[in-house]
């Protein structure tokens, strides 16, 4: 018998990777992926809980589902409805007490028992505990959903970042064996994948131990190894990074391995050294661009993203002027900015001098502005430049197809269903304001040779 099931997935790329997972377990149980809630047997959120307003947003679907599962109920009906991930480990009684007709409540470190609680007579049932074994163990292989995949690497973060909840969610840092990590990539790209991004919460912390159990490998050896011995891997691509942890390493990875994209994301938070040090972050704005410099060193065409946080608790004007200057100093091709958001638990909720919510709507306002325009100057250098694409899903319109360049970039095209997973070059001849359009260089042939300006060209076959 078939059921139908429906995940819906708030906040990071981990949770993501969860929900694809999720559907993977439960499959063989007989459950269907549906792109709708409409007659769902079992309903998935997979919640965030980084900011205030992705729990908001949690309690709100809630209370629509309420509706929905008490009046499929009447017909006599069954809908599971399950809440997984960060909010679930952070608010966990909370939801059960808010929300009483959840069925089933589970961590982030959890979610592989869901078949056999979903199976079991018990329903009203969670489970928040940080298990000792690891999950990895516990889930299914994982295979290809899409010609651009992600894949955990190192999970938890030992860092405790003042506004950070994610030890608290996710734990502390653990790494999976390399062996581990080559075996999954090996078996991603026999099933179709031709990019990879290793996900982590701290990633480049990274200590996987060795295939034959005699040392520790970095994040630059795994990506070293992972260009080298994995045939038909074309692109590779990590997140996320902390400035304290980019060793030598990694620089040199950035440097000689053509299949690593020229993209960094590199969360900085502030400008200002004091909100810095009350944020615990343990480096100053100086560390950050002397590391950036010296990234830019290795990799000239490197192209940098950055997380930014205004109204941090006793942030002053001069503080956020701080900010400003090293966006003008660093220069983006995109960021991600938000307003100071108080998590319980953490020593920021509880802080002094929170900053008010007019002044942090006005920073916030001021900084996107500023990062928009470095955005739209960064894509503006494209305009008739020819651009390697992965093309990895359809558009919203006819006839169309969606990819991205080695910059993050989305592209759209004109193009025919069959190039779809396909990498092709394509000549830039619009910005728009979040993408790219572009048209085929050579339309009867989509096999094209990289050129990559710091690491000379190489051959894809596509």
């Amino acid at each position: 018998m078939t059921r139908k099931l429906y995940v819906k997935t708030y906040g990071c790329q981990m949770n993501v990777y969860d929900s694809t997972r999720i559907i993977d377990i439960l499959a063989p149980f007989g459950f269907i992926e549906s792109d709708k809630p409409d007659d769902a047997d079992m309903i998935i959120l997979t919640t965030c809980y980084i900011r205030e307003k992705a729990a908001e947003k949690m309690f709100s679907e809630l209370g629509r589902l309420r509706s929905f599962k008490e009046t499929r109920k009447a017909t006599g009906k069954e809908t599971i409805l399950v809440v997984i991930g960060c909010a679930a480990q952070a608010q966990g009684i909370e939801i059960l007490e808010r929300a009483p007709y959840v069925d089933i409540v589970l961590g982030t470190q959890n979610y592989y028992r869901l078949p056999e609680i979903v199976m079991s007579p018990k329903r009203h049932f969670s489970d928040l505990d940080f298990p000792s074994g690891d999950k990895f163990n516990h889930i299914p292989p994982p295979t290809a959903n899409g010609v651009a995949v992600f894949l955990p690497v190192q999970e938890g973060c030992d860092k405790f970042c003042t506004f950070c909840v994610v030890p608290y969610t996710r734990g502390t840092e653990s790494s999976r064996p390399a062996a581990a990590v080559l075996a999954d990539a090996r078996r991603l790209v026999a099933t179709g994948a031709k990019e990879i991004i290793l996900l982590g919460h701290n990633i480049n912390t990274y200590r996987g131990i060795s295939p034959d159990g005699t040392g520790y490998w970095g994040l630059g050896h795994l990506l070293e190894v992972l260009a080298a011995e994995i045939e038909n891997l074309y692109r590779l691509r990590f997140l996320t990074s902390h400035p304290c942890h980019v060793d030598e390493s990694l620089m040199k990875a950035f440097r000689d391995l053509p299949g690593l994209m020229p993209y960094l994301h590199l969360p900085v938070q502030s400008g200002s050294d004091r909100i810095l040090t009350a944020m615990n972050r343990g480096h100053t704005a100086a560390d950050y661009c002397r590391l950036v410099e010296r990234l830019r060193q290795a990799c000239p065409t490197l192209a940098l993203s950055s997380d930014f946080i205004v109204g941090f608790p006793g942030e002053t004007e001069a503080d956020f002027r701080a900010t400003l200057d090293l966006v003008h100093n660093i220069g983006y091709a995109q960021a991600y900015s938000f307003k100071f958001s108080p998590r319980p638990g953490t020593p920021a909720a509880q802080a002094p001098d929170q900053v008010p919510e007019r002044v942090k709507s006005d920073r916030l306002v001021r900084l996107q502005r500023i990062l928009s325009a470095q955005q739209k100057r960064f894509n503006t250098t494209f305009l008739g430049r020819d651009v390697p694409v992965l093309l990895d899903r359809k558009g919203t319109l006819a006839g169309q197809l969606i990819g991205r360049s080695p910059y993050m970039q989305v592209v759209t095209v004109k193009a025919q269903e069959n190039l779809l997973g396909k990498i092709v070059n394509l000549r830039i001849d619009r910005i728009r304001s979040n993408s790219l359009d572009g048209t085929f260089v050579d339309s009867a042939n989509p096999a094209y040779t990289v050129y990559d300006e710091q690491c000379g060209q190489r051959r894809l076959q596509v």
